[in-house]
Formats: structure tokens, C-alpha cells, sequence
């Protein structure tokens, strides 16, 4: 088996796809404060967002395609709380520090969403909504529903009871006797 062959079997699931693009944020946000490269934050969330969607189970796309902006925040929030423990105002420094990092990493976060939704659309979101969509409807097929149509003089909506021991309290143990 060749190497391209292994790494074309690499597949994460959706929690090890949002553990790699918070890691390589975390990453890029730590070589941004050492080398003072502004972009690295950002092309590093992309880089992960990329690496995610292409890698992750196909089952999982949905689930990813949802998640960037939550982890893009989370990231944003733990980078700005560290950065304001070391600061005279800490909750001053945080707010604003949140202010600046999401308004200037909001270009990265609409390109990686972007991203993640095209690559998960060629792989097969389709397929993951339609899947999804099918669930639901069996899933609302065995809820009971009131009957329609009939002589309870309403319009055509009917009594329906609820199914037999519906509200029948269930009792554990035994009665104690002598009390």
C-alpha cells in the first residue's frame, strides 16, 4: 500500500475534525503573538477548516459544516481571556480585545465557514440532509396524532384519548401493612 493510498483512508470524526481546527487556530494564534504576523490567526483557522472537512467522515459532514463559527468564537474567547489576565483592567481589556480579534477575524471566519460548505457539498451534504430529513419523518410518523373527522360536533376534530395507562401513576415496592 502506498502512502497516498494511507492517507487517502484517513478519516476523523466530527470531534477529532473540530479538536484539529481548534488546535491549529490555538497554533496560529500562538505564532501571530511571537512572530507579529497579523494573518496567521486566520489562515491558520482556514488551513484547519480545509483539513477538516476534507478528512472527516462523510456521515459527519453536517455536523461539521455547523460548527466553525462556534469554534472560531470559543478560540477567540480563550486567546482574549488569557491576553486580559495580564492586563490592568482584565474585563476592560477582554471586551475589547473580543471587539478587535472577532471584527478582524470575521473575512477568516465567512472564507473557512465558506469553505467547509463547498467541500462538504461536493462530498456529499446532499446526501447527509436527505438522510437527516428521512429520519425526522420516521420519527414523526410514530407519534400519535388526534384523529380527525367525526361526530364530536367540533368542526371535524374528534376526541382522541390518550393511549391507556398514559397518566396512571406506576408504583415501586409493596404497601406496607399496620399503617
Amino acid at each position: 500500500m502506498s502512502e497516498l493510498d494511507r492517507a487517502a483512508g484517513i478519516r476523523l470524526t466530527v470531534r477529532g475534525a473540530l479538536a484539529f481546527v481548534l488546535a491549529s487556530t490555538l497554533v496560529g494564534s500562538v505564532l501571530q503573538a511571537l512572530l507579529g504576523v497579523a494573518a496567521l490567526t486566520g489562515a491558520a483557522f482556514v488551513a484547519g477548516c480545509v483539513a477538516a472537512a476534507s478528512l472527516v467522515n462523510r456521515r459527519d459532514l453536517l455536523s461539521l459544516v455547523v460548527s466553525p463559527p462556534l469554534v472560531f468564537f470559543v478560540t477567540t474567547m480563550f486567546i482574549e481571556a488569557v491576553r486580559s489576565l495580564f492586563s490592568a483592567t482584565p474585563v476592560q481589556a477582554f471586551g475589547l480585545g473580543m471587539y478587535t480579534a472577532l471584527s478582524q477575524g470575521a473575512p477568516w471566519l465567512f472564507g473557512g465557514s465558506f469553505l467547509v460548505l463547498v467541500i462538504a457539498w461536493r462530498r456529499g451534504l446532499t446526501r447527509c440532509v436527505r438522510d437527516l430529513r428521512e429520519e425526522l419523518r420516521a420519527a414523526r410518523a410514530s407519534v400519535p396524532r388526534p384523529r380527525s373527522g367525526g361526530d364530536g360536533g367540533d368542526g371535524g376534530t374528534a376526541f382522541a384519548p390518550e393511549p391507556e395507562g398514559y397518566f396512571e401513576p406506576k408504583v415501586y415496592g409493596t404497601p406496607r401493612e399496620g399503617r
